[in-house]
């Protein structure tokens, strides 16, 4: 067995990608046998793989070739655990079946589009994830020369003190790579790592890529059209064609396989694009040919082409690969208060730093404010305005319905494929984030609220009274966080298209549930409409501002000289004909702080079932799809 101080002496006398104080893990070499994957398309079904083999090796740095749609992109999600319904086989890792729970703890999967949170700097990025990956086990020190050794392999120093909306794409998807190397995953995933980077950038990036894997790593990425220099780079290549491995083996190893096939690459030519138009089939079918020269991926031959011996790395790689991967203890890098922590830091940072939009919610609010404040003006004290008064108290709700609902409904769509990055690669665990989300919303959104309500309460001449302005603010308040949480269930599941026509769609019953029966006092109202008034959380918002302005004491409103007759001069008649008589204030805070943790909870819960559904969940989307494909072959 070995001592760890071996296991330190491995990665440094391969020289390449060491990182001093990053905690070891074993190699993992990678294996699959007959792995199929098939998609359900209406009443058919369609095989995307059909029985491939495969063998990636730690070291190793793989490229994925094919096609478009022969099947690469969706290999690269079955291995990385990403997708797994309608997928067969066996896959092994380290010669044992790959144990999937344990496996995703160990892998990393960086996808094609490089999403970085925004408004903070790489540095801070690199040491927020440090903290999170890492956790409590490192000193802020080791952290700190974890982080340095990064951006240095990466070369992100020039780069380090900008934040990540204004990186270069090659910047940032070598931001995305050096972010997952943090607690040194022994399996790395690429989905397109050079899509939209330049010659140079993507040069870069593959060189960058093979030194991370010389440490000791499986890297394993899926390409396009690499060029030739590109693709030398690669110590083994895959190609995929028409759900089959037409090839696999070394980059060297293509033109001496191609040639015993009488297929000759011309001296000129790219290899990788002279064998992926072979597999598409611009020459003649010759797939069947290469798949059965290659033995759909069981082949040995051209995976060792050219190696005839091996090298002090593959040797001591093979030594580690054999102390297994299940027995580490691999979680998460902290607690889940560290998490929290952490990650409110970081939200709170992007908040503060989002200038343009803290500015628009501030002159939104200021707006309204005046704006409302303007047309309901010294209405408060006046007895021949009541009625109208009762109409401020129905803007405020409707201004707390709306501007802080939308908002989530634009931005959260977005931050979920965030969120879902970070999640699959064991960041942190979505209590901590989602506690997060919500504490580090609650204050702007006080803060908001506030402003509109200092402007528009005096200007209303409202009662001047500490205990009634608390019950109206307090009111206000919690309208406008359980909007903003109701923004967060929808758009938790849906695209901002959707979420956008959604929720101001919710609004509408909402609205006039909210005043159904005003104006005809105390006569009862049918059952149906009372349940389904009593949903509407906006009825409780209402209810308690006419409480907090009329509830009693309250002395009779004064009517002006220049009227005759105010009917609604006596407060408690009033609130009789609104229909609010026996109202309690606190029944209706009550029931509005209840509905704000059941709209958090109700959140939480499809947040969590759109990064990892349950099978009740699984069942109802599956039931779902059923019904559109039939509904769509009845219009047929």
């Amino acid at each position: 067995m070995m001592t760890s101080s071996t296991t330190v002496d491995v990665p440094a006398r391969l020289g390449h990608a060491h990182l001093s104080h990053l905690p070891q893990r074993p190699p993992i070499n990678l294996n699959f046998q007959d792995l199929t994957y098939t998609v359900q398309n209406g009443k058919s079904s369609k095989i995307i793989l059909r029985g491939i083999n495969g063998d990636f090796r730690s070291g190793q740095l793989t490229a994925i070739l094919g096609p478009s749609g022969a099947g690469k992109s969706t290999l690269l999600n079955i291995l990385a655990g990403y997708r797994l319904a309608g997928a067969s086989g066996i896959i092994s890792t380290n010669g044992e079946p790959r144990n999937l729970k344990q496996f995703r703890k160990l892998s990393r999967y960086i996808m094609q589009e490089d999403l970085l949170q925004p408004y903070i700097t790489v540095q801070e990025a690199m040491s927020i994830a440090a903290d999170l990956k890492l956790g409590t086990d490192l000193s802020n020190e080791k952290k700190t020369i974890i982080v340095e050794e990064i951006i240095q392999l990466l070369r992100l120093n020039k780069a380090r003190n900008t934040t990540t909306e204004r990186l270069s794409g090659g910047e940032r998807k070598r931001l995305s790579i050096a972010l997952e190397l943090l607690n040194n995953p022994p399996v790395i995933f690429l989905d397109e790592p050079t899509t939209g980077l330049d010659d140079v950038s993507s040069s870069t990036c593959v060189s960058l890529l093979k030194r991370v894997a010389r440490g000791g790593r499986t890297v394993i990425c899926s390409l396009h059209t690499p060029s030739a220099r590109l693709f030398a780079e690669f110590d083994h290549v895959y190609v995929v064609a028409q759900g089959r491995c037409a090839y696999q083996g070394t980059s060297g190893g293509v033109v001496p396989f191609l040639n015993e096939l009488y297929l000759p690459c011309p001296k000129t030519y790219n290899p990788a694009d002279f064998i992926i138009e072979v597999s598409s089939g611009e020459y003649g079918s010759h797939v069947d040919r290469m798949v059965s020269a290659i033995e759909n991926g069981k082949n040995q031959r051209w995976r060792t082409y050219a190696v005839e011996e091996r090298t002090l790395q593959e040797m001591e790689i093979e030594q580690l690969n054999s102390g297994g991967y299940e027995k580490l203890n691999y979680r998460h890098g902290c607690s889940t208060y560290q998490q929290f922590a952490v990650l409110l830091k970081r939200m709170l940072l992007q908040t503060f730093r989002n200038k343009n939009y803290l500015r628009l919610r501030v002159c939104m609010h200021i707006f309204i404010g005046f704006m409302i404040g303007g047309i309901f003006n010294s209405m408060g004290y006046d007895a021949s305005k009541t009625i109208f008064n009762f109409g401020f108290c129905y803007a405020c709700i409707i201004s707390m319905l709306y501007i802080p609902m939308m908002p989530v409904l634009l931005s959260f769509p977005t931050e979920v494929q965030l969120v879902k990055r970070e999640y699959f690669n064991r960041w942190y665990g979505l209590k901590a984030y989602y506690a997060a989300l919500v504490c580090s919303r609650t204050p702007p959104t006080i803060f908001f609220s506030l402003i509109y309500l200092i402007i528009t309460y005096p200007l209303t001449s409202q009662p001047m009274e500490f205990s009634r302005i608390l019950m109206f603010s307090s009111t206000c308040i919690l309208i406008a966080l359980i909007s903003e949480s109701m923004g967060t269930v929808i758009s938790s599941m849906l695209s901002v298209v959707n979420s956008v026509f959604l929720g101001p769609s919710l609004c509408v019953p909402l609205m006039l549930l909210a005043v159904y029966g005003i104006g005809y006092g105390d006569d009862p109202i049918p059952l149906i409409w009372r349940i389904g008034r009593s949903c509407s959380y906006l009825r409780y918002g209402i209810e308690g501002l006419i409480v907090a302005i009329y509830g009693p004491p309250r002395n009779d409103l004064v009517c002006p000289d220049d009227v005759q007759y105010c009917e609604y001069k006596d407060v408690t008649y009033f609130v009789k004909m609104m229909g609010m008589t026996g109202v309690s204030f606190w029944t209706d805070f009550g029931m509005l702080v209840a509905i704000l943790v059941a709209m958090n909870l109700t959140g939480y819960y499809l947040l969590r079932q759109r990064l990892s559904p349950n099978y009740a969940f699984r069942a109802i989307k599956v039931i779902g799809s059923f019904i559109k494909t039939k509904m769509s072959s009845v219009s047929m």
